[in-house]
């Protein structure tokens, strides 16, 4: 029985599942790799522009001296203080 639905074979449309599946395994690819580039960076490395990261102020190495046990609490008082003086809390870091 010939219908006008049947051509003969399968015909060009056969291309597109395996074009189909090819996109999504190179898609898949892709994003995997970029995910674990970006764990393996860290979050403040993770930006696009190419950016180093800036440094820590020296009142936060100071507390990380402080919680390493590096110096003791009379000290990190003393130093904290003269940072003040020079950084401030809020400032970005400019002498005043």
């Amino acid at each position: 029985m010939n219908t006008l639905a049947y051509s003969g074979g399968p015909g060009p449309w056969i291309l597109l599942f395996p074009l189909f599946w090819a996109a999504v395994v190179i898609g898949g690819v892709t994003l995997l790799r970029r995910t674990v580039r970006r764990g393996r960076r860290g979050p403040s490395q993770a930006r696009t522009t190419g950016e180093t990261p800036a440094e820590p102020s020296p009142i936060t190495l100071l507390g990380r001296r402080f919680a390493a046990g590096e110096i003791d609490e009379d000290e990190y008082w003393r130093r904290l203080s003269v940072l003040d003086e020079q950084f401030g809390r809020g400032s970005k870091g400019g002498a005043a």
